[in-house]
């Protein structure tokens, strides 16, 4: 009985904080990883070495989406469940998705080891630039099923009401990756490869701790005899899909502002596209972070069918995320040369471009928050295919629109205008789905 005694609280901002702050705060050391390698990189390596990690990120993308479509749709699955008193099936479910999780690792590993050459060398890039993408690539491969489990791991965690471990290892295998950096690149001199696998050491810190926790009875989830069952898969599969679609068309979309770079300023524009990207990716975090935290309550108060405790959730999370986005809003506009600086000094050519870009990108701010808290709301009420139009329409559809018609009109400008407009788009739709399904779900 203890083990529910946080689901069983009142919903008030002081609890739902104490629930959220240690996954948002988890959320964003998971956001230094690649940010750290980035600073790293563009500091003891070079800006055409920033530049291939953003043109690799597409790569890495495709190879985690199916992990994030497991990991999000198989916990709201999981705790509607354990909502549903189903606690030992929940059980045997967990562990069957873990399973099949390490599968999809080792698969999609080999799978990007056969193909990463002629994908870069379908790119028309500089020799050095090619080079640097290949060695940071197959150094991170290495670490597929490590980073597939952390993915589950944590989103787990936090549903087994251990946010705060989950937390400690994201910050552990944050420092790590810090301290791994500088030791490996400019200790051992072993280049952008060090990068990569100081990543896949930090990310394998909540991997070794998930199955140390999740091995133990007393766990609220932990691991005992699975029972494959189609259902339970095909479920997490269509729950999951709108994240999945995300990670898919991020990678998508973060390959067409590459190209369209490359085609207007060259590879200084795909560096700076790099650092707007890690301004907006830490921005983006919070908000990342809060929507995990409370999507266990959502799906667990959805199973109980306590629409009170659901409606009140739901209404206080639409507060707390226009206070996060006035922050993060008034943050960006005020630290854009510092935190530019950081990635390129002001006498090189990226600086001015990426200044620019993200004082024009802090726009969407006003309105990424409400459309990631929106997805992820429909995901942990089990209605995937309106979390996937959601999340499609958002990162592909209307990033499309923008990205084909704003760069012709405005032109380098044109690429940083599209964040913000296709966000504004989605943030419409959003709200229509809101209002549409409002009564069905009775928040």
């Amino acid at each position: 009985m203890e083990k529910q005694s946080v689901y069983n609280k009142p919903v008030t901002l002081k609890n739902i904080f104490k629930f959220a702050v240690p996954t948002i705060a988890m959320s964003v050391f998971m956001s230094f990883y690649t940010m750290v390698d980035g600073l790293f990189v563009s500091n003891l390596i070079g800006t055409d070495a920033l530049s291939a990690i953003n043109l690799t990120a597409p790569v890495i993308q495709l190879v985690t989406a199916i992990s994030t479509m497991l990991a999000t749709g198989g916990s709201a699955v999981i705790m509607k469940k354990m909502g549903e008193q189903r606690r030992e099936e929940a059980r045997e479910d967990f562990t069957a998705l873990i399973l099949v999780n390490i599968a999809v690792g080792i698969i999609m590993c080999g799978v990007g080891f056969l193909t990463m050459n002629r994908i870069f060398a379908g790119m028309k890039l500089s020799l050095g630039v090619e080079g640097y993408c290949v060695e940071y690539l197959s150094r991170y491969l290495l670490f597929t099923v490590p980073i597939l489990l952390m993915n589950n791991f944590t989103l787990y965690m936090i549903a087994s009401e251990k946010a705060a471990l989950s937390l400690v290892c994201s910050v552990s295998g944050g420092v790590l990756n810090m301290v791994l950096d500088y030791v490996f690149i400019a200790g051992f001199g072993m280049g952008i490869g060090g990068a990569a696998v100081a990543t896949g050491l930090g990310y394998s810190v909540t991997a070794v701790v998930g199955f140390i926790v999740f091995g133990r009875k007393k766990s609220l989830l932990h691991f005992k005899k699975p029972v494959f069952r189609f259902n339970v898969l095909k479920n997490a599969a269509l729950n999951g899909c709108s994240e999945m679609a995300t990670t898919l068309v991020t990678g998508i979309v973060t390959m067409m502002f590459n190209w369209t770079m490359l085609a207007y300023v060259g590879e200084n524009g795909v560096a700076a596209v790099t650092i707007i990207m890690y301004v907006l990716m830490f921005a983006s975090s919070l908000y990342t972070g809060y929507s995990y935290g409370v999507a266990p309550m959502l799906s667990y108060y959805y199973g109980e069918q306590n629409h009170e405790k659901l409606k009140a959730l739901v209404r206080d999370s639409l507060k707390i995320i226009g206070g996060i986005s006035a922050l993060t809003v008034a943050g960006s506009f005020a630290l854009t040369k510092p935190l530019v600086s950081v990635f390129a000094r002001p006498d090189n050519p990226v600086y001015e471009l990426a200044v620019t870009g993200n004082r024009i990108c802090t726009a969407a701010l006003c309105f990424i928050g409400f459309n990631i808290f929106a997805s992820g709301m429909f995901t942990a009420l089990s209605n995937g295919m309106v979390s996937a139009l959601l999340a499609f329409s958002r990162s592909f559809v209307f990033m499309m629109i923008a990205m084909l018609t704003l760069p012709a009109i405005f032109g380098v400008n044109g690429i940083w205008l599209a964040t913000p407009a296709a966000e504004l788009m989605a943030l419409a739709l959003a709200g229509g789905m809101f209002l549409k399904y409002r009564k069905r779900y009775r928040y």
